[in-house]
Parts: structure tokens; C-alpha cells; sequence
């Protein structure tokens, strides 16, 4: 088990939608292998999958060749399509026992809809027009989640996606190069939470870095800040060795600053067997993140509580 230190225990995720070749064969190798550190969830976007299957599909492929990791498809539904992609995310949930969650929308120029999206698509409540799993909305039972909602998960970088964070994710993003913005958008998002009633403990900010780890420890470049990332046009970018990553999430999140952190492989293959073998080993050795899955589903991994079917307020569609 991982220590809790800073502000609660270590999670740590990773993306696998990078474009290889290889298909979903490829997405079942990198799920196993961040299932083999322990990783609270991998997510799956689009992506790795032009031509080919979307990241539900491919999501539903890793699903029985797995046990543990979490699964967390990239979904972008529009206002016409919700209960198709309520289904087929609880459909996902129930062949992955528990493990599954949905990232509502995709980072980048349509970020100012993702609110939108996630209050009509992510709100919970059975009396909600835009309610989550609302029973007759479903094609059958069978469709419908068996924790409540799959966790949701929100790029909360800009500060128009804020407020959708706080009403409905469980788990949100932040695209940032330095540890006092993450942990200035934390305690706004902590704050929003708290103001349309829900938990501040319940929600899990995580800061999401591309990570290079080519070059091992010596790789470092100038304003890199002794090895941090740096900004750059596809997000903030941390070029170094293993060591040196463990050594910055340990101290981003021992100072405060996070709840974990969400790493985006350049290289996917490479870089996710010498995060999992070194930076997340060593984390383990030093008893700052878990050696094992102490339950079986997504929620369970990341410390979060049984969904609650509660109606958010301020601004529903």
C-alpha cells in the first residue's frame, strides 16, 4: 500500500493512445503493463485508434485481458447522443467488473463545450432531465452501471471546463508546468465542489504531463527547471530519466500540490516500461505509491466513495 503523506494517497495513471502500430493488441500490451506498477487507470483516446475502432471499442477489448487497471475511454458525446453513450460506458463497466470510467470530451479547441457536455451527459440524479443512468433511458437492465456511474473524468486545464469539474468529475486534469498552479486550480476546484454541495474529498485533481524518458537522468534540458517540464504547444513536457520523475512526483505531491498525476508517453512503448520498471518501482521502494490493488474497481483504487445519485445545482441543461 501506498503511504498517505502530502494530502492523501499517491495516484498515478497513464495514457496508452498514442499513435503506434499495432492496433488494440498493442492498447491490451501497455493496459497490462500499467497494471503490472499497480497504476490507478489508464485512458484510452482516440488517437491511437484512427483507422480503426473507438476508444470504447478498443477499451472493451482490454477489458477481459485485464483484472485491475482502470479504463478510461475518451467520449465525446453531443447533446443528441447521450443515452447511446450512457450505455455503452455502462456496458464497459459491467464487463470490466467496476473498472470502468469516461473522459467527457478531448483536450483542446472544444474545451469551452466540455462544460456543457458534462452537465448534460455527466449529471446524476433520477430526476434529472440530463441524469446520468435514469432507468428508463436504458435499452435494458443489463445496460446500466453496477457502482451508480462510471468515474468521470474532466480536463479541467481552462478555466471554462472549471466549473464542470466541480459539479460532476470524479477525477479532473490539470495541463500545468509548475507545483503553485496545481495547487492554486486544486483548491478552486476543492472550493467549487464544496459550492454546489458536493464532498471536496470526493474529487481527485491530477496533473497530466508528457513525459520523455529517452534520455535517461542526464537528458535534462535548460529551463527545465533541474529535469520539471516545461511548457510547450502540446501541453507541459517533462524530458529526463525515471529518477528524476519520481523525485518530482514525490515532491509536487508531498508539498500539497497534487493528488497525482496523469503521464502521457512520447514514446508509448518505451516510455511506459521505464515508467512502470523505474519511476514507479522506485516510488514503491520508498513506500510512496501501492505494490498491489487492495480492490477491485476503479472507485476502490482511487479512494473515492460509492457513487452518489445526487442532483447538481447552478447551471444544469
Amino acid at each position: 500500500m501506498g503511504s498517505s503523506y502530502g494530502r492523501g494517497r499517491l495516484h498515478l495513471a497513464a495514457a496508452i493512445d498514442q499513435r503506434v502500430e499495432g492496433g488494440a493488441e498493442v492498447c491490451v500490451e501497455l493496459a497490462r503493463l500499467a497494471e503490472r506498477g499497480a497504476l490507478d487507470f489508464v485512458t484510452v483516446g482516440d488517437a491511437f485508434t484512427r483507422p480503426g475502432p473507438d476508444a470504447l471499442a478498443v477499451s472493451a477489448q482490454v477489458a477481459p485481458e485485464t483484472g485491475r487497471v482502470g479504463l478510461v475511454p475518451v467520449v465525446t458525446a453531443t447533446p443528441d447522443e447521450p443515452c447511446r453513450v450512457r450505455a455503452a460506458v455502462a456496458t464497459l463497466d459491467r464487463v470490466s467488473r467496476g473498472r470502468a470510467g469516461w473522459w467527457l470530451g478531448t483536450p483542446g479547441p472544444e474545451e469551452g463545450a466540455v462544460q456543457v457536455r458534462a452537465r448534460h451527459v455527466g449529471s446524476v440524479g433520477a430526476g434529472d432531465a440530463g441524469g446520468a443512468w435514469h432507468p428508463a433511458r436504458q435499452a435494458s437492465a443489463g445496460t446500466r452501471p453496477q457502482h451508480g456511474h462510471p468515474v468521470r473524468v474532466v480536463d479541467a486545464t481552462e478555466g471554462e471546463s472549471r466549473g464542470a469539474a466541480a459539479h460532476c468529475a470524479d477525477v479532473a486534469l490539470l495541463r500545468v508546468a509548475d507545483p503553485d498552479h496545481a495547487d492554486a486550480v486544486r483548491t478552486e476546484l476543492r472550493d467549487g465542489a464544496a459550492g454546489v454541495g458536493r464532498d471536496p474529498d470526493e474529487l481527485r485533481v491530477l496533473v497530466s504531463l508528457r513525459v520523455d524518458l529517452g534520455g535517461g537522468e542526464y537528458a535534462a534540458e535548460p529551463g527545465h527547471g533541474g529535469g520539471g517540464p516545461r511548457r510547450t504547444a502540446d501541453g507541459p513536457l517533462y524530458r529526463g530519466g525515471p529518477v528524476a520523475l519520481a523525485e518530482l512526483i514525490a515532491d509536487w505531491h508531498r508539498a500539497g500540490a497534487t493528488d497525482g498525476f496523469h503521464l502521457v508517453p512520447v514514446e508509448p512503448r518505451r516510455d511506459l516500461e521505464r515508467l512502470v520498471n523505474g519511476t514507479v518501482a522506485l516510488l514503491q521502494h520508498r513506500g510512496l505509491f501501492r505494490t498491489f490493488y487492495p480492490g477491485s474497481t476503479l472507485r476502490e483504487h482511487l479512494g473515492l466513495g460509492p457513487a452518489q445519485r445526487h442532483i447538481v445545482t447552478g447551471g444544469g441543461v
